[in-house]
């Protein structure tokens, strides 16, 4: 008897143990509508100190000039600034110049929206702070804003920032170190340290090159290297300048890195849930217990970029075929590769990849009703009058990190109606691009110091 009773828990156990370990197949989707702009708030955050930092961040369509628009028009207002995104940092991989390479004025000429980044924060700049919007952004490095006197400057929210009124602005020679860090500095007839930064559309920023202080609420960030700019084209919703998060030298990141522990995190809502901003913190407590950690990789021709290895991907529980580790490689000379970047919203995949990911994700899905292809999404459907909807579960397998998203993160909302559509979408490109709509409520940690970047589920409380 006692053996019957030990075979039948032991039975009982091992299905229990198989059951845990089966990969989950479907999840819920609850169907809600595109966010509206709401109004701004900057709630109290965590206590700092001097090895960490936090700010809150804002999507740039709750910045007060999208007010006046509806939630359809900034939506599509959002996928052109993320088709030019795209096109821009594909552009930047596949370049093969050399840093420095080039003359100081052959890339400026006047353009479209460059699309530079879609979250931003309150930055004081200079002694005393004056505070303006900047653009964070993971995919540039030069830290810099719109100065007077202004040569050509598109409109901002604020009063432009003017150097001769703050105590710490400090110009760079044209000899410093500082100054042969940028890809092509230039020199005035004064001997100052000359930057430009082109987006690769025709947008620009041109200036003077210096080292100022930044506030980040009651935190004090002297001697950042900080583009003064005078000449500046392009749309930056009101925004004063951008925050660079790259990898490169130049990068808020690097500069601050020892600060601050070489680490910095972020967690991006999902607007359509939640009108809380999200989160950004440099330091120790950027980092999660609960985060999956994949290696970074580092492409030879460009410093700028977070690349990761990606494996593959599943969908309702089972491997695609035919994704497979070989069509993401970043080779040897640069070409390829995966990239996470915040400015980017929807992933681009290489084409066969996102073609069998589709079809995949589609065979899963025969019960919803299909409806008609929407800018760049091909995979859309009909979710009107729904509370709640079953899709296929989808996990993206990162080398050493298998990431399950939320079902929110790629099946969104492109109208009021109910029209939701599959968030990726095919390059013909060499570069993958994993987007913020495939990153909202992971807490994503940039550890720098160890190589690596971290995905935590439900980051953002």
């Amino acid at each position: 008897m006692n053996g019957k009773r030990l075979f039948l828990f032991l039975s009982f156990s091992v299905a229990i143990s198989v059951s845990f370990a089966a990969p989950l197949e479907f999840q819920t989707l609850i169907p809600t509508s595109l966010p509206s702009p709401h109004i701004l708030s900057w709630p109290n955050q965590q206590p700092e100190s001097e090895s960490t930092l936090s700010v809150n961040l804002h999507h740039v369509d709750n910045l007060p000039p999208a007010f006046n628009s509806t939630p359809h028009s900034l939506f599509e207002l959002r996928l052109q600034r993320d088709a030019v995104r795209a096109k821009t940092l594909s552009a930047m991989a596949a370049s093969s110049k050399p840093r420095g390479a080039g003359d100081f004025s052959s890339s400026v000429t006047s353009g479209l929206a460059q699309g530079s980044g879609e979250y931003f924060t309150r930055i004081g700049i200079g002694t005393p702070p004056r505070y303006v919007y900047m653009v964070l952004d993971t995919g540039s490095d030069v830290v810099w804003a719109q100065c007077s006197p202004c040569r050509k400057c598109y409109s901002q929210t604020d009063p432009l920032f003017d150097p001769k009124k703050s105590s710490s602005f400090l110009g760079v020679t044209c000899a410093s170190p500082l100054c042969r860090l940028l890809d092509s500095p230039g020199c005035s007839s004064r001997s100052k340290c000359l930057y430009q930064v082109s987006y690769g559309d025709g947008s620009y920023t041109v200036g003077e090159f210096s080292t100022e202080t930044l506030t980040f609420r009651r935190t004090k960030v002297s001697n950042v290297a900080f583009g003064c700019g005078h000449d500046n084209e392009g749309l930056f919703v009101g925004a004063a300048g951008l925050l660079g998060l790259g990898r490169g030298k130049l990068s808020f990141p690097t500069q601050a890195g020892g600060r601050f522990g070489k680490m910095f995190s972020y967690c991006l809502v999902d607007r359509s849930v939640s009108s809380n901003p999200s989160s950004m913190v440099f330091g120790d407590s950027a980092a999660s217990r609960n985060a999956v950690y994949t290696p970074l990789l580092t492409n030879p021709k460009l410093d700028t970029f977070y690349y990761l290895g990606l494996n593959g991907i599943s969908v309702g529980g089972k491997r695609v075929p035919g994704i497979t580790a070989s069509l993401f490689k970043l080779d040897a000379i640069g070409n390829g590769g995966v990239i996470l970047d915040s400015g980017t919203s929807v992933t681009r995949l290489t084409r066969p990849a996102y073609l069998a990911l589709r079809d995949a994700f589609v065979a899963g899905t025969r019960n919803l009703k299909r409806d008609s292809e929407f800018s760049l999404f091909d995979t859309c459907f009909d979710l009107s009058g729904k509370t709640e909807v079953k899709v296929p579960t989808v996990v993206l397998h990162f080398e050493g990190a298998d990431v399950s998203l939320p079902a929110s993160n790629y099946l969104v909302p492109v109208d009021s109606d109910g029209k939701f559509c599959f968030a990726f979408a095919g390059t013909n490109t060499g570069l993958s691009i994993i987007g913020n709509i495939q990153q909202q409520s992971f807490r994503v940690v940039f550890d720098l110091a160890a190589y690596r970047v971290g995905f935590a589920p439900r980051g953002c409380v």
